[in-house]
């Protein structure tokens, strides 16, 4: 009697571990597949406002035709940001001296470099057409010497792969959690499966539908927790490893937002655990003595 009592209380928890584990793994995928995703999208937006027009001005454009290209700009809809980079800034700035690897005022005896607008546009107007409609509005000013633009078809090429990659994975995501909750919902039916016999056993001896319940569905919770605990743990090696090892220009999240994804790896292990555990001890509680052997 002794050795059938432990091998079913082995069974038991062998069927704990197992569900452990597999409930881990998932939300593991989940919270991975989550991270690259999110990870694509903010590159995409990254790159969206990363177009910047450097408009430089000729020493010889006075202060207030300056102040109204200022505003003219500013009042066009199509910038974000507006930036003076005075010249003698430029040449003081370390980036620069160090990509030139020569003093250029006392090469050239004067500073060569202009006063300039930095100006980083809106990412509704990053597209090809955007940007030369407001390169030649710009340039028709008096005083606009030189105006130096990015590649913007590559960025919106750029753009475009990281999109479609984008919808690849909300796809696969999707897939992946719709695979997910399946597999966790057969994973937790197995694991109460194996606890029947006790629980057939409880409702012999009189306990009440929610005495059966409780202990069952807090096992349940512990197991969520700690599939949830391990399975973040997880998560925030694979953050260190890209913040470590990352692709140069693609935008890793902050920690608020890998915060927030573990937060909700932990909240959908524990009531997804919860949920199908409740619906399944349920099953095998409402079920007649007699038919628990057919199942």
């Amino acid at each position: 009697m002794a050795s059938k009592e432990q091998k079913i209380r082995r069974n038991v928890r062998r069927s704990y571990i197992i569900s452990t584990t597999s409930i881990t793994l998932v939300l593991f995928m989940l919270g991975v597949v989550s991270y690259v995703t999110l990870s694509m999208l903010t590159t995409a937006e990254r790159l969206r406002d990363s177009v910047v027009v450097s408009v430089e001005l000729s020493p010889e454009m006075e202060d207030e035709a300056r102040v109204v290209l200022l505003e003219d700009v500013e009042a066009s809809g199509m910038v974000r940001s507006v930036e003076f980079m005075d010249r003698d800034a430029k040449l003081e700035d370390e980036a620069f001296r160090q990509q030139f690897q020569v003093d250029i005022d006392m090469l050239l005896g004067d500073n060569p470099l202009r006063d300039s607008y930095e100006i980083t546009l809106t990412k509704e107007c990053s597209t090809v057409e955007s940007v030369e409609k407001f390169v030649s509005v710009v340039r028709s000013y008096d005083g606009v010497e030189y105006i130096s633009i990015p590649p913007v078809d590559i960025v919106e090429s750029m753009h475009a792969t990281i999109s479609h990659l984008t919808i690849g994975l909300l796809i696969f995501l999707g897939v992946l959690l719709f695979i997910s909750v399946l597999l966790l919902n057969n994973t937790i039916r197995l694991a109460i499966y194996s606890k029947r016999y006790l629980i057939n056993t409880m409702k012999l001896v009189g306990a009440t539908k929610w005495y059966i319940m409780r202990p069952l569905l807090g096992s349940a919770l512990k197991q969520g927790v700690v599939a949830g605990v391990v399975a973040s743990l997880m998560i925030c090696g694979v953050v260190y490893g890209a913040e470590t090892y990352t692709i140069e220009g693609i935008k890793m999240l902050d920690y608020r937002e890998v915060g927030i994804i573990i937060g909700a790896v932990m909240a959908v292990g524990i009531v997804i655990t919860l949920l199908f555990s409740a619906f399944a001890v349920n099953k095998f509680v409402n079920m007649k003595s007699n038919k628990i052997h057919l199942y």
